[in-house]
């Protein structure tokens, strides 16, 4: 049971990279949604998340759909512009359950036929 970070579809490797280090750092897991925009043997990827890659739980998937297969009672929380919650609204203290923040896309977010 815990936290959950979810890449959909990331881009940009860099940003994976520095995403997995705070991942490493806090013990959250690391979900990565294809198709992703870069190898994960790729060497930006590699020097952002600099000597922690070891320490990250990397869980692949091919599509959301796989995901929420897999995890079929969990809470999902889409971090995206549109939506009519902040945040800071929300409780995020029941670790009994299995928690999943998603992240879009950096070039386009999350489509919003993702999150129906």
């Amino acid at each position: 049971m815990g936290l959950h970070i979810v890449l959909y579809e990331p881009v940009i490797p860099a940003n994976t990279g520095n995403i997995a280090r705070t991942c490493a750092g806090t013990n959250v897991a690391l979900h990565l949604i294809h198709p992703l925009g870069f190898s994960t043997d790729d060497k930006m990827l590699k020097r952002a998340g600099l000597d922690y890659w070891e320490h990250v739980n990397v869980i692949e998937h091919e599509s959301m759909a796989q995901l929420y297969n897999a995890y079929k009672e969990a809470t999902y929380y889409f971090i995206e512009n549109f939506g009519t919650n902040y945040y800071t609204e929300l409780d995020y203290s029941n670790l009994d359950e299995e928690i999943f923040f998603v992240f879009g896309k950096e070039t386009t977010g999350i489509p919003k036929s993702v999150i129906a």
